[in-house]
């Protein structure tokens, strides 16, 4: 076998960085411990004058959910905007180190919108929101932690610690965003479509695979 070229072997270490890089995915859930979950964990919150089965469906393992900027809140006397989300249910915490993974799938011309987020905190109603702007995943209006997000699914893997104050984000196996949290208050995890700034008329996103895991 003849000798590689000599420009061949100039480029070997470009090559094994790059490698290294497309590699660098990790298991997130590594020393977690995974806890149980069925139907009676999932809360449905939807615009109160409608019917679940009008922005939301249950089809071979996944979770669909949608809304449209003009929809009521999602009860009469709440001030906030339109969304269709899922409420974990039985799993509200106060301290520990807590794990929220979900594949996440968002259609093109969705935007304006939050798609998962940490409920509670002491300065903010949220220690982390999930937001798609025109295509990018953003930590609330930035930074963007992932772009060209639409039409694909995506693992998203979110860690709580609430003794440290801090949040990680991880998509597809990569860790996205490491910071803190918004202050002590009772947490709990959400996902689906929730109205924010600059919305698309018609927004959605849909989630399978969901677990809840603690250390």
């Amino acid at each position: 076998m003849a000798p590689l070229p000599l420009f061949h072997l100039t480029l070997l270490p470009l090559i094994i960085y790059k490698i290294a890089l497309s590699s660098a995915a990790v298991d997130p859930t590594q020393g977690f411990t995974p806890l149980p979950l069925d139907n009676s964990n999932f809360v449905v919150q939807k615009p109160y004058d409608v019917p679940v089965n009008k922005r939301y469906s249950f089809i071979n393992g996944v979770h669909k959910l949608w809304v449209y900027s003009t929809d009521k809140p999602h009860t009469p006397t709440s001030n906030t905007e339109p969304r269709t989300e899922i409420r974990i249910s039985g799993y509200d915490y106060t301290s520990g180190v807590w794990q929220f993974e979900g594949y996440g799938y968002v259609p093109s011309g969705t935007t304006g919108v939050c798609i998962m987020q940490v409920f509670g905190g002491s300065s903010s109603a949220t220690s982390l929101q999930l937001r798609i702007y025109d295509g990018s995943l953003t930590s609330y209006r930035s930074p963007v932690l992932a772009r060209n997000i639409y039409d694909r699914w995506f693992r998203v893997n979110v860690i709580h610690d609430v003794g440290a104050s801090n949040v990680k984000v991880y998509i597809d196996g990569e860790l996205k965003y490491d910071g803190a949290d918004h202050g002590p208050d009772t947490h709990y995890f959400k996902f689906g479509v929730y109205t924010q700034n600059d919305p698309s008329n018609y927004m959605e996103s849909r989630w399978k695979d969901i677990k809840i895991f603690k250390k």
